[in-house]
């Protein structure tokens, strides 16, 4: 608080000087017939940094029996997004919502911790970022009204990915999860994402 704010280039959550500095070296390197368009062609989007699957804890659910979804992330080498906890205000935090069908109701996403790193743009000021896998979850029950049979729910999570030079736009993925839901009798399902503790 207080401090002067690092200036970012807008839409990239990037230092603005040093994204300068970079741009003026690919210049310079078009100049010389480096070919700097393929570190371009060689960059992927948003989108392609992060690669999500969705679990349930059981299969199938059961009417007023709590069960859980879980979003693993998979981040691509060389990259990480931002944590939920931003060490930042500038920063944009994962988030995770759910748009959820009649008679389903739905706790508070919870996020891991995320690990605190420097990068070449803030050497003085670790931010918190997930890299490797992260893995959100979503508590969530079945009502007596829900309709029985597979039903779809969709989420949407929101990151910023970055890699230690560059950070690309944020980006919106949605996923569907796909929920078979039973009168009674849930049968646990994938331990090794839901294991206790």
């Amino acid at each position: 608080m207080g401090e002067a704010m690092t200036p970012r280039v807008t839409g990239t959550g990037f230092p603005a000087g040093r994204n300068l500095r970079f741009l003026a070296m690919l210049c310079a390197m078009a100049a010389c017939g480096r070919a700097p368009l393929a570190v371009f062609a060689q960059m992927p989007t948003g989108k392609e940094v992060v690669a999500p699957s969705v679990y349930v804890s059981a299969d199938p659910v059961a009417r007023q029996t709590p069960f859980a979804l879980a979003v693993v992330l998979k981040i691509r080498p060389g990259f990480h997004i931002n944590a939920r906890e931003k060490s930042q205000e500038y920063l944009i935090a994962t988030d995770l919502k759910e748009d959820l069908p009649p008679g389903f109701t739905a706790g508070p996403a919870t996020y891991p911790k995320g690990t605190l790193r420097t990068f070449p743009f803030s050497k003085d000021k670790p931010l918190n970022v997930y890299e490797g896998t992260a893995i959100l979850r979503l508590p969530l029950t079945a009502g007596l009204d829900a309709p029985l049979g597979v039903q779809h729910i969709p989420l949407k999570v929101r990151y910023q990915a970055c890699s230690d030079e560059v950070c690309l736009p944020p980006v919106t993925l949605t996923v569907d999860a796909t929920v078979n839901v039973a009168a009674s009798g849930a049968k646990s399902a994938h331990p090794e994402i839901f294991a206790p503790g």
